[in-house]
């Protein structure tokens, strides 16, 4: 496990984002993992930069996002449709075709999942995964638990999750209480991991993950099991 120690949060976006950009230099068809969330936006405003200033491409990337809330229209504007699109898609040349954001508003929920998993798999997997960490170790929304889900599948959010995701909404009555998230084995299959930590409030998550600890009661502990990942953290947060 790399850590990268970021004097605050302007530099960790900017160094996650060469990140990305040197990926897809060296792989123009890159398969990417993308998260949403208050710590990406950084990031996906450095892409958009170094799209606008010519040093990355995206015409033949394809994206697969990590995460959707369930029974959350796509234009509502606290979907994380929405959010990629605003904060990243629509400024960019990613094909629309090439975009894979799992569909909160399917009719068969399970289809929907099983149909993700399977769409990741006939890409050949994820090429570089861009993770975030809530602050109970969730990455995605896989949640703490005595099991972890491995496929896509629709979580309950506990309670942790949606206090931390109210400052999104007008109202805590509003946040959703479900989502539908990739599981941890489509996570831990892809080829190269990169995960953004920010704020003094991370920074006992911080400890957790790069501890000496694995356990599914704090899901991003699972991450030390794989032989390539990057956090990319503040001094805040790494302090």
């Amino acid at each position: 496990m790399k850590i990268l120690v970021c004097k605050d949060y302007e530099e960790l976006s900017l160094k996650s984002a060469e990140i990305i950009v040197n990926q897809i230099n060296q792989k123009k068809d890159s398969v990417l993992g993308l998260a949403t969330g208050g710590t990406p936006v950084g990031m996906y405003k450095e892409l958009v930069k170094s799209y606008r200033e010519g040093k990355v491409d995206f015409g033949k990337v394809i994206t697969f996002n990590l995460d959707e809330y369930y029974g959350v229209d796509h234009e509502n504007i606290n979907s994380y449709h929405y959010y990629m699109n605003t904060n990243f898609f629509d400024h960019v040349n990613v094909e629309r075709k090439n975009i894979n954001i799992p569909n909160g508003m399917s009719k068969d929920i399970e289809k929907e999942c099983r149909e993700y998993d399977e769409k990741i798999q006939n890409m050949g997997g994820i090429d570089l995964q861009v993770l975030g960490v809530g602050l109970n170790g969730h990455i995605g929304f896989n949640e703490p638990a005595k099991e972890l889900m491995s496929g896509t599948h629709i979580t309950d959010l506990t309670k942790e999750t949606i206090n931390a995701n109210a400052r999104f909404f007008e109202d805590i009555s509003q946040v959703p209480t479900r989502a539908i998230t990739v599981g941890m084995a489509t996570i831990l299959r892809s080829k190269k991991i990169v995960v953004l930590i920010n704020g003094k409030n991370k920074s006992k998550i911080f400890e957790k993950i790069t501890g000496k600890k694995i356990t599914t009661q704090i899901p991003a502990t699972l991450l030390q099991l794989h032989p390539d990942v990057t956090i990319v953290v503040d001094e805040q947060a790494a302090t």
